[in-house]
């Protein structure tokens, strides 16, 4: 948890220096970082921000490895929910105001995760009921909660691509909205693995797959920190093809989503700002308009990473 920690204090004291920057902007402020819940596996956190206004938030935590992971998050949001944490662990996390790519203000909380209930352990097992609206006694209250909120539903989840080693989904929200979404999948190992997604959303690509793996995700739907709605689909990644590369795969792939979408055209991926530890990137979209981006990369040990962007986003920090 050191690195994450030791930048607390270059960017709180940087007040001194950045005023400059930073006082047209009317000096933007982060309330205290407070938990609204905890479960064992996920975690929310809720922000005022007293004074001015921030472009983006990005929060920043190391998980039960101790790879540091980040959530951007946008500019209007107050709460985020955390998911795919592991039981009984101590997490410390870090939200940093933006304004364009620089940090202007910082809050930390420690969070300790509940220990796992065996119950919540099977995602499957789980996943029947929240639709059925059944036996499991959180369910009961949902209902309650759709009735509240005026019916609230998800349409049917469809696979519109599928590689060996991602697939991208879509979904509707034929009455009602969501604040956002959450997709959860076990991995190859088993593993219980979670996507935040923003609740203007649409679709989402799963990156960092197996080949020729069966995969079952769940979708679901928030209001505030509740699940008030589910939908899955079971998905098998495509085989390793060596042939890929000279043109099986691609053109059918990339041909269909490219003709529709031939308005919409990305700008030069520029770098805007690095540091030891992290790299400022910058893009433009000449053209048409994107839904979403996602941002893929490997760490140095080689493992996939993606940060989900929002569409109207022209600048991630990669920490």
């Amino acid at each position: 948890e050191e690195p994450l920690p030791s930048e607390e204090p270059h960017l709180e004291k940087p007040k001194t220096d950045s005023p400059a920057s930073e006082a047209p902007p009317a000096r933007a402020v982060l309330g205290e970082l407070k938990v609204s819940s905890v479960t064992p596996d996920s975690v929310q956190l809720q922000w005022s921000v007293p004074e001015g206004s921030f472009d983006s938030f990005t929060l920043q935590y190391r998980d039960a490895q101790g790879q540091p992971q980040s959530l951007p998050i946008d500019g209007e949001s107050r709460l985020v929910t955390v998911p795919g944490l592991s039981s009984s662990y101590r997490y410390h996390f870090h939200l940093y105001g933006l304004m364009g790519r620089k940090r202007i203000d910082h809050v930390s909380t420690k969070v300790l995760t509940e220990a796992a209930v065996p119950e919540q352990l099977p995602l499957p097992s789980v996943e029947p009921q929240p639709e059925e609206h059944k036996p499991e006694q959180p369910q009961t209250e949902q209902p309650q909660t759709e009735a509240d909120q005026g019916q609230v539903v998800l349409g049917k989840l469809r696979v519109t691509s599928v590689t060996p080693s991602s697939v991208q989904l879509q979904w509707s929200v034929p009455k009602g909205s969501f604040d956002s979404f959450t997709l959860q999948y076990r991995d190859a190992q088993g593993q219980p693995q979670a996507l935040a997604v923003d609740g203007g959303s649409r679709s989402v690509t799963v990156p960092g797959l197996s080949p020729s793996h069966q995969y079952r995700f769940h979708l679901y739907g928030l209001r505030g920190r509740k699940r008030i709605d589910r939908v899955s689909i079971d998905v098998a990644t495509e085989e390793p093809q060596p042939e890929n590369p000279k043109g099986k795969a691609p053109p059918t792939e990339a041909t269909p989503s490219e003709a529709p979408l031939s308005q919409a055209v990305l700008g030069e991926l520029k770098v805007s700002s690095v540091t030891p530890r992290s790299v400022g990137l910058q893009w433009t979209v000449p053209k048409g308009s994107f839904d979403s981006f996602t941002l893929q990369y490997r760490d140095a040990q080689g493992q996939p990473q993606a940060l989900p962007i929002d569409g109207g986003s022209r600048s991630v920090t990669v920490p």
